[in-house]
This record gives C-alpha cells, structure tokens and sequence, in this order.
C-alpha cells in the first residue's frame, strides 16, 4: 500500500490522501458497503483508521511526550516569526499535527528563525518557504 498527499483546501485541517488497495480487499470493502455496515468506502477506512489510532493511543501518547511534540496545530505568523527574529531566538518546531506557516512569511525570514522542523501530518507553507527550509525539516 502506498500513500500520499494530494491537495488540502483552504482552512481545512483535515488533508486528502490515496491509497492503493488490493482489488480483493476494495472488494471486501464494497460489499460491506452494499450490506450497509458502512455508508461508503470512506466510512469504512476512516473508521479503520480511528480503531487502529484507539488501539495504539497508549504508544502515541508516550511517544509524543518523550519526544516533546507539540500536539495538534501550530500557527506561525508573519508576527510570530518577525517576534522570534527581533528576540534573536531560533525555534525547533515538533508537531504531531499540523504546522502552518502564513503565505506572507518570507523564506529568508523563514530561514532566519526556524532552526528545524518535525511534523508528523502536515506541514502547510509557501512553496518558497518549503524550500528554504527544505535542508531543516524531517
């Protein structure tokens, strides 16, 4: 199975993603479809996906509190980062989420205060700025 991202709309935190199923478990899936346990596909792996996130909660809490990710949503502003700037400070950003970066933030101000990124989820900025921080995110 492969994944990856395909476009988000604008102010929706939620992303779109595809997967490549075996044509027997696409199979599988529409005929509990067509019996009614789900209303569609997406019902389905969504509700997949939340069993599989509830079996594993313990693990992710752990995991995000031993590696100080910040959990859910992080907004970096122009203000922000021109704040971290003027402080002479250089942020570490690790999210288990979403970061967004505003679309009037600069690469070289971009550059200039974010010393790394860790996003497990998204991570929504310029194109610009992806690349010049292209060398700090992991």
């Amino acid at each position: 199975m492969s994944v990856h991202e395909l476009r988000r709309k604008s102010g929706d935190s939620s992303e779109k993603i595809t997967i490549n199923l075996g044509v027997v478990d696409l199979g599988q899936i529409d005929l509990l479809v067509q019996e009614g346990f789900y209303s569609n596909r997406t019902d389905l792996i969504r509700t997949a996906i939340r069993n599989q996130l509830a079996t594993h909660a313990e693990v992710v809490k752990q995991t995000v509190t031993r590696k100080a990710f910040v959990l859910g949503l992080e907004n970096y502003s122009r203000a922000d980062l021109e704040a971290v700037q003027s402080a002479g400070e250089k942020l570490q950003i690790q999210v288990l989420g979403l970061v967004s970066i505003a679309d009037d933030v600069t690469p070289e101000l971009a550059r200039t205060t974010i010393e790394s990124i860790v996003v497990l989820g998204a991570l929504h900025a310029s194109k610009a700025v992806k690349a010049a921080l292209a060398d700090r995110i992991q």
